[in-house]
């Protein structure tokens, strides 16, 4: 079946009168660890019925793509491959993502999940029901809180690292945001999300923070504009999976580019 084909049954899939939302999973070799029977029980669920998933290719040297392709050809109706080469990193593979779940028929709320499922793919329809009940929010985030009655599992030192940063970036953007990082994102479509989305990011570790500074160069800079728009979710779950590829030098190369995004977009 070519892609044409495909967009047009994913996009006729859509459900009318729901809030219907394409979730970008952007992969790179993934074939050995992506969970594909998580992602499977997620798209038979009553829950997925206005739920679909782009999985994004980018550039895998694996066989990460013919896994994709497997799992489409078993549920066409809930699952999109879009193959990406050669690999362009994260960041592109989740805007081009984007921009192409815009592009579908019928798609009201776009965003992106991390492939390892360190947050569970159960609690998508919980940040999208968050944007279902408030017409003013654009932008729904999840945040790994640990709080009591909540399973949040993460290694110490990329806690205590991740806090730092989040910290550093809430004083650039001057926005009290709690958790920068979190791969659970979701935003309603919007001309402004197309606009922010157009150019490619500069940002190769810290896009999350990018995006929202690009945000807040279209409302020069004013936080209130932009804090309105946006919900933090405390993840009731969320587990650091082994085999990330983020590791903790990553950290100072994300602080470089704190700086360099702070005189890009903000420093004005």
């Amino acid at each position: 079946m070519i892609e044409s084909e495909l967009v047009q049954r994913f996009a006729t899939a859509l459900p009318v009168g729901s809030l219907r939302c394409v979730v970008v999973v952007p992969c790179y070799n993934e074939a050995v660890r992506l969970h594909t029977e998580a992602f499977a029980t997620f798209v038979q669920s009553p829950q997925c019925h206005n739920i679909r998933l782009l999985m994004v290719n980018d550039g895998s040297t694996d066989s990460t793509l013919s896994v994709l392709h497997s799992l489409q050809s078993r549920f066409p109706e809930s699952i999109l491959v879009l193959d990406q080469q050669p690999n362009r990193g994260k960041a592109e593979a989740v805007r081009s993502g984007m921009l192409h779940a815009m592009s579908l028929d019928g798609c009201e709320t776009t965003g992106f999940w991390d492939a390892d499922l360190a947050t569970p793919l159960e609690q998508i329809p919980e940040l999208a029901a968050v944007l279902e009940r408030n017409a003013a929010l654009t932008m729904v985030f999840g945040a790994r809180v640990r709080l009591l009655g909540r399973a949040i599992h993460r290694r110490a030192m990329r806690h205590y690292l991740g806090r730092c940063f989040a910290t550093a970036a809430s004083m650039m953007l001057r926005l009290p945001i709690y958790d920068t990082q979190c791969g659970a994102k979701l935003f309603r479509v919007t001309p402004e999300l197309r606009q922010v989305l157009t150019e490619p990011f500069e940002s190769r570790w810290i896009f999350d923070v990018e995006l929202l500074a690009r945000f807040m160069a279209r409302h020069r800079g004013e936080p209130d504009a932009v804090r309105e728009q946006i919900y933090e979710y405390p993840l009731p779950e969320w587990t650091d999976v082994a085999g990330s590829k983020v590791r903790p030098s990553d950290f100072f190369r994300a602080f470089l580019e704190l700086l360099r995004t702070y005189r890009r977009f903000l420093a004005g």
